[in-house]
Order: C-alpha cells, then sequence, then structure tokens
C-alpha cells in the first residue's frame, strides 16, 4: 500500500499513523518482484500505473478494506522491516520498469505529474528506510492498540457469513501483529527512542479499555466495544436471513474464542511492555532532539511532513511571524465586542465562559453533533459558487468510540469508500465538554467536513481521469493545509462566522497552528521542555488548558507532523495570490480551487507546479 499518511492526524491519515510509524506497508504474501527487463510497451502511462497500483494494493489487506475491497479480508498486515523491504524492493524495481517503458519528456503535463508523483513516493520509502526503529510504536495518539479495534469495527465491512468469519480470522491475526509491534518497540529502545510516561500512560489506559468487559471479564456487566460489534454483525446477518440459528452460534462462539483466546493475550503483553517501559521513561518531557539520531531524524520528519525543504529554524520563524499577524486580528475582535482588558484577559474570558460551552451531559453532547452537522448543511448549499467539482459521498459527525476516546483530544475525519458505500465521517471527542468550546464548533466544522477533509479527499477518490494510486495518495501538508485553508475560505462564504466570537473561533484555530510552527521545532530542535511548550501555547490562545496540554503531548509523539497544517494553508494562499495577480479580471475562485483539488493530493513543489501551468495556460 502507498503510505497513506498522514494518516491519515489526519483523516485515514490519522488513522494510519501508527502504521506510518511501524513501516507498515508490506505483508508476507506479496507480489513477486519482476527483475525482468521490460519490453517497449505501446501502453499510456496512466493504465501502466493503474496496473502497477493494483499490484501495490496486494501488499496491504488493511488498504483494501479501507477501498471498500474484500480480497484479503481476513489478514492484517505485517509490520516488519522485512515486510517494508520487500515492497521497498517492489517500488523501485516499478520506477525503474516506469523510467523504461517511459520518456518523460514525452507525456503531457498531467501525465509528467503522475511520472514525477510515482518516483516521489519511491523517494519518501527511500527516506524513510534509515529511519524504520526511530519512531514510537505506542503511543496515546496512534498506537496500534487502538488502531485495530478502530479498523474492525468501522471498516471490515460485514455482508455475509463469509465476511464474519474473515472478521474472526483478523482477530487472531492480531496476535503475531502485535509480538511484530512489541519487538519494532522494543528494537526501537536499543537505539534510545524514548517513550514519555503519558504516552505509556495512554497506551495502557487504551489497551485495557479494549479488553474490559465481556467477554474478556466473565463477571462484567457490559460488552466489551469488540464484543458489542461482533455480535450487532451476528444478529444483522441473521435479521436479514443470510445466517440460520445455528450458524449465528457457530459464529458466537468463535468470535468469543478468538477474542479472549487470541486478542486478549496479545493486549496483556502490550500492557506489560508499557509498564514495564516505564522505568525508562524522562522525568522531564521534552522532544527527539536528545535521543540518538534525533536531530537527523527530526529533520526527515520535517521533509516528509511538510514536503518542503524548509529547515527547524526556517519553520520555526514562519511560525513566530504568524503568530504575531494573527495577536494583532484578535486584538481587533477584542475591540470591536467591547471587552476591555488585555487580549490575555480576553483568552481567560472566552476560555472560562461557562455561555461558551455545552452541558457537560449525553443532551450536551448531542447538542454538539447535532450543531455540527447543521454548520455543515448550512455552508453545503453555498458550495456550487466557490467549486465546480463538488463530492458525491455523505458526511456523518459521530463521536468517537469509547475506547480511544480523551479528553481534549483534537476532532478528525475518516473518509468514506470511492463507490460511496460507507459515508465519511466526523469524529468529535466528547468525554469532556469543558475541552469544546461553542465559539469553534463551526471553524471546526468547516475543517474536518465541509469545504475541508471531507471535500478534499472525497474528491480525489471520486477523480475520473487520473490513474488511480493519485486518487488515494497521501501527504500531510496538502490535506491539512486544505483544510486549514477551508477554515479561511469559510469567511468568505455567506452565512458563516455571523458571531464576532465565532470569527473569534476561526482565528483560535488558525493561530493554533501557526503556534505549532513554534511548540514543534521549540520542542524537537530547540531542547524545549512540555512545559514551556504549554506556556507559550496558553499565553497566544483561549484554547482550554486541557486541549493545550493534549496537544502538546500529540506534538511530542508526532514529530513534525503538526508543522504541516500552516505550511500547506501558507502555501495555496501563496498560489492563489500569485494566480489572482497574474490573470485579473480573468481569476475564477471556482477553476482556481479545482486545480487545486482536481488532480489528488500532491506534494507542495508538484502542487505549485500544477497551478503554475494552469495559470501560464489561461
Amino acid at each position: 500500500m502507498p503510505h497513506p499518511m498522514i494518516f491519515f492526524a489526519f483523516a485515514r491519515q490519522l488513522a494510519l499513523g501508527a502504521l506510518i510509524v511501524l513501516g507498515l506497508s508490506a505483508c508476507s504474501q506479496s507480489p513477486e518482484v519482476d527483475t525482468k527487463a521490460p519490453t517497449k510497451s505501446e501502453q499510456s502511462l496512466t493504465p501502466w500505473l493503474d496496473a502497477q497500483y493494483e499490484e501495490e494494493l496486494q501488499f496491504s489487506p488493511i488498504e483494501l478494506t479501507f477501498l471498500g475491497r474484500k480480497e484479503r479480508n481476513s489478514e492484517i498486515d505485517a509490520f516488519t522491516f522485512a515486510a517494508f523491504a520487500e515492497q521497498l524492493a517492489w517500488k523501485k524495481s516499478s520506477v525503474a520498469q516506469m523510467q523504461r517503458l517511459f520518456k518523460r519528456e514525452d507525456l503531457t503535463l498531467d501525465e509528467q505529474l503522475s511520472f514525477d508523483l510515482w518516483t516521489y513516493q519511491l523517494q519518501r520509502m527511500q527516506d524513510e528506510e534509515q529511519f524504520f526503529y526511530d519512531g514510537l510504536v505506542f503511543d496515546q495518539m496512534n498506537g496500534i492498540q487502538s488502531f485495530v479495534p478502530t479498523f474492525l469495527i468501522n471498516f471490515h465491512r460485514v455482508e455475509t457469513a463469509d465476511d464474519m468469519r474473515a472478521y474472526i480470522e483478523r482477530v487472531r491475526a492480531v496476535s503475531p501483529r502485535m509480538q511484530e509491534a512489541i519487538d519494532n518497540a522494543s528494537r526501537g529502545a536499543t537505539k534510545g527512542v524514548v517513550s514519555q510516561s503519558f504516552a505509556l500512560d495512554g497506551t495502557v489506559m487504551q489497551a485495557r479499555s479494549v479488553i474490559s468487559g465481556l467477554p474478556f471479564e466473565s463477571d462484567a456487566v457490559n460488552n466489551s466495544d469488540l464484543w458489542a460489534d461482533m455480535l450487532q454483525e451476528i444478529q444483522a446477518l441473521q435479521d436479514s436471513d443470510t445466517i440460520d440459528e445455528a450458524t449465528a452460534g457457530q459464529l458466537r462462539e468463535q468470535g468469543r474464542n478468538a477474542l479472549v483466546n487470541y486478542l486478549q493475550p496479545a493486549y496483556e503483553n502490550i500492557i506489560q511492555w508499557a509498564e514495564n517501559a516505564k522505568d525508562k521513561a524522562p522525568a522531564v518531557a521534552t522532544g527527539i532532539g536528545t535521543q540518538p539520531g534525533g536531530a537527523a531524524f527530526y529533520e526527515y520528519r520535517l521533509r516528509n511532513q511538510t514536503t518542503t525543504d524548509l529547515t527547524a529554524n526556517d519553520i520555526h520563524q514562519i511560525g513566530l511571524t504568524e503568530v504575531a499577524r494573527l495577536r494583532k486580528e484578535m486584538e481587533a475582535v477584542k475591540v470591536a465586542v467591547g471587552f476591555d482588558g488585555s487580549l490575555q484577559a480576553f483568552f481567560q474570558h472566552v476560555r472560562d465562559g461557562e455561555w461558551n460551552y455545552y452541558p457537560d451531559t449525553d443532551e450536551g453532547r448531542k447538542a454538539y453533533i447535532d450543531d455540527a452537522t447543521a454548520a455543515i448543511d448550512g455552508i453545503k448549499a453555498e458550495l456550487p459558487n466557490f467549486f465546480g467539482l463538488l463530492p458525491k459521498a455523505d458526511l456523518i459527525v459521530k463521536r468517537v468510540e469509547p475506547f480511544r476516546e480523551r479528553d481534549g483530544a483534537a476532532q478528525h475525519y475518516y473518509p468514506g469508500t470511492p463507490d460511496g458505500s460507507r459515508s465519511g465521517i466526523y469524529y468529535a471527542h466528547l468525554s469532556d465538554m469543558t475541552a469544546m468550546p461553542k465559539n469553534q464548533l463551526e471553524v471546526i466544522a468547516y475543517h474536518e467536513g465541509l469545504p475541508g477533509h471531507h471535500m478534499q479527499i472525497s474528491i480525489a477518490q471520486e477523480l475520473e481521469d487520473v490513474p488511480k494510486f493519485r486518487t488515494q495518495a497521501g501527504f500531510t501538508a496538502y490535506s491539512e493545509g486544505w483544510a486549514l485553508y477551508s477554515e479561511y475560505l469559510a469567511k468568505e462564504i455567506p452565512g458563516t462566522y455571523t458571531d464576532p466570537y465565532q470569527n473569534f473561533g476561526r482565528l483560535t484555530g488558525e493561530i493554533w497552528r501557526a503556534i505549532r510552527l513554534v511548540v514543534d521545532t521549540g520542542l524537537h530542535a530547540k531542547g524545549w521542555t512540555e512545559q514551556q511548550a504549554i506556556d507559550y501555547f496558553a499565553a497566544n490562545s483561549p484554547e482550554p488548558l486541557e486541549s493545550i496540554r493534549s496537544e502538546i503531548q500529540r506534538y511530542i509523539v508526532m514529530p513534525g507532523q503538526a508543522t504541516s497544517y500552516k505550511i500547506g494553508m501558507l502555501k495555496i494562499l501563496e498560489l492563489r495570490a500569485r494566480a489572482q495577480a497574474a490573470l485579473g479580471d480573468k481569476f475564477d475562485i471556482r477553476t482556481f480551487h479545482d486545480v487545486i483539488l482536481g488532480g489528488g493530493a500532491l506534494p507542495l513543489p508538484l502542487l505549485e507546479r500544477k497551478v503554475i501551468a494552469w495559470i501560464d495556460s489561461m
């Protein structure tokens, strides 16, 4: 599978963040590498790439399931370096074949883009090879311990008895895969990779949550999330007369056996590993700069996440400049609402005001979901005035499952399937409503939903005139840059941010991403501690303190990822300004957005080249 991240923080990029850290990209039953020299081909590049991508997909049962396909849906990808190396060898062979079969200069501009992107993906894998063991395997954000149940519950589609048997086989397959993950984490620890206490605590909490309840605890009152999902799937098959009671009973017994005898011991091993690792956790949490090879690893992470050659110092300075600019805009809102006091006092006024929060009750949580859905529905009607391309896939807003829900954690998006059989999902963490300010509801809905992640990812998946691998390619700077640009764009769309405090929420979201540039580089390149980063964040944002702490801990375990948002947004704004200056009255915002979205996710340099080609063609 082509590396999806970016995660995925986020969307599938977030869902697969753990897999990127683990180097998940291959499995033992992969296609053989074709080392024979290809013969001259009359085939055009796009169908050739489609055939290559189909081969590459066979490396990953998980990726096939994400795409709504059922081949190999009883398997889980291997997490070993050998599996990674096998796919890397295949990718090298594929790129070499492409370079022999096709002369780049003879291709159309869009074909050249595909040619370069296929090569770029190889370069990313080659860069990753030396850092395979340098990232965290288990953490509170993207650890494999939370990914597996999330994947099974949300993405493994059950429509037949065989689908349910495959689900059960996948549960059985968790055990060897988790041992591979533990082996990777242990290998990383011998290299000096350090797990912070909060990351280990989060890992233990999530792992225990997965194996809490029936059938893991015989005296439990409630079902575990996985067992509840299994029972629901089996019951649905029975209700539709797909299976009879005898078959349902067999499936329930097989499912129980898989959970208790295979998955539970694997999770107990994870808990034991994390508990044992706590003795090595540092007393003061900081970034990766002090671990062996940490500086080189962080440089790699910045290149990987921003798709640029910006240095840590470059990014730090961009962050400082943006924070200063946005503070001035926030000052203007403070004056407009008639608040008499400093900006810091206004932050406290917004952060502590009961008026700015839903009740911390089931009714309050339902109100948040309802209002977020309404905000998305409200902007939907205006989108044809700003976009030619519109997504076909539906979008739903949903609370995060209990086993992975965390107080103050960031909201995120999981994409639907290309054929629309599964809707996109905007997930909200609602365990602590005091971490969910009302005045940020709109901006988050626009970021995760429309015109943000759901629009960008759905349009990419629905494209028909580009190679299929481009419809699934993921680059965090592009996807998160687009989502942050969407927050900004929404203020140009009628009916949004009508209240000054909602606009202040928009600015809060943007300065949050600017702060990330400062604190991420501060933590990983300048020796900042967790508390220093928290203090800087709180001094420049009205974010609830619980959210700030959760954010900083996220940056510590995901080096560089948080820098991609603002870097990507700034590039899109730069390209828009460039197009407006060059085209004058011929500039059309709908066409510009279609150029940005109409080729799938791209590294920022390739996106810039695409926009310049469009400008030159006008």
